[in-house]
């Protein structure tokens, strides 16, 4: 057996002023779009924003349903919104913010492994990386270079 080592390159900001302004913009649109979650089940709100590639910010929000799994995550409203609206845009950037009201969340949330699969989708149809910055609600974002930083060993469409 040979061990293969992967490396992932993120980056680390340890505040939101830190962030360059465009992705301030971006971030603050996924703020404001969670607080619109609807999440009476868990309590756990999200909301998404995505920048594409002619400037325009998509952005969606977690939505529960009481009958376990219907409900939809944000990162997944945001980027099939995306795909409706403008489908021929490419997606350069997403930003993520969470939060809960049963605590503080003080680290970075990131995206569930179902969105992780369905933002590699749109990042392989479209052949460039796309950006993701996630956070919590107080403290460090993290960013990633690409979807595939979220989703290193992935199955796509060349599998079928």
């Amino acid at each position: 057996m040979k061990n293969i080592e992967l490396k992932i390159n993120i980056g680390v900001y340890n505040t939101f002023e830190e962030l360059p302004s465009s992705v301030q913009k971006l971030m603050s649109k996924a703020i404001e779009a969670k607080q619109t979650a609807y999440a009476p089940y868990s309590k756990f709100s999200v909301g998404a924003a995505l920048l594409l590639e002619n400037g325009e910010i998509v952005t969606g929000n977690n939505q529960e349903n009481a009958a376990y799994p219907s409900g939809m995550c944000a990162e997944r409203v945001a980027i099939w919104s995306a795909a409706t609206q403008y489908p021929n845009q490419k997606i350069l950037k997403l930003a993520i913010s969470a939060s809960s009201s049963s605590q503080i969340l003080k680290e970075p949330v990131a995206p569930c492994g179902a969105c992780r699969q369905s933002l590699l989708e749109y990042e392989v149809k479209q052949n460039e990386k796309i950006e993701v910055y996630f956070t919590g609600e107080e403290g460090k974002i993290i960013k990633t270079h690409s979807i595939i930083d979220l989703l290193p060993i992935a199955f796509d469409k060349s599998f079928l």
